[in-house]
């Protein structure tokens, strides 16, 4: 019994000692600002990832805008649950599918610059809490956007937006801008064993 009571007290006094340094180091964060998030990767969740953070700015009663540049030919549940905020959520589903889809690069092309301009027209926008660029760093990566341009729009933005932007091989560029950068890594996939996309996990 004594040995177990030791446990307790040893294991008291280091959460002690982890706290007393936890709130020394809070003291320190004092700024707010708006953050540039990135979330890359092969792994699977970086758009589920963004639409969480979302749904978080929704809870607070936050106004969030949402541009799908890949996507946007498919009937997303996200699309389905965001749209029902109709009064704090703008989404707009720009994309005619993945290239490999579309097998047209001037389509592919034109599709991303007018999903641009309506992503540029929510950067602009000081009542919007957030933007999330699903799917941005596949059309950055395929050189269907320009990367200055994207990242000028984003800098210009008023200072409390965070912008989250998703999809795989994210520009060094945009990388190096961003206040938190994530990198979701592809340990297993049930694609590999043969079984299909499924409603509730993958859309």
């Amino acid at each position: 019994m004594s040995g177990m009571t030791e446990d307790v007290e040893r294991h008291h006094e280091k959460m002690a000692k982890k706290k007393a340094v936890r709130d020394r180091m809070m003291e320190k964060k004092t700024i707010e600002k708006g953050l540039l998030i990135v979330h890359t990767g092969t792994g699977k969740g970086k758009s589920t990832a963004a639409f969480g953070m979302a749904l978080r700015c929704v809870g607070h009663g936050k106004k969030v805008g949402v541009v799908q540049f890949i996507k946007g030919a498919w009937d997303t549940a996200e699309r389905r649950v965001l749209s029902g905020f109709a009064d704090l959520v703008t989404f707009k589903a720009m994309g005619e599918g993945f290239t490999w889809e579309t097998q047209d690069r001037t389509r592919d092309v034109a599709a991303a610059a007018r999903a641009w301009d309506e992503a540029a027209r929510m950067l602009a926008d000081p009542e919007l809490a957030m933007v999330v660029l699903d799917e941005v760093n596949v059309a950055l990566r395929y050189g269907y956007l320009a990367v200055d341009r994207v990242l000028t729009d984003i800098a210009a933005r008023p200072a409390q937006m965070h912008v989250v932007a998703t999809g795989r091989g994210a520009p060094e560029e945009l990388l190096a801008a961003a206040d938190l950068a994530t990198e979701m890594t592809l340990l297993k996939h049930p694609f590999r064993d043969g079984i299909k996309a499924q409603p509730g996990v993958e859309f």
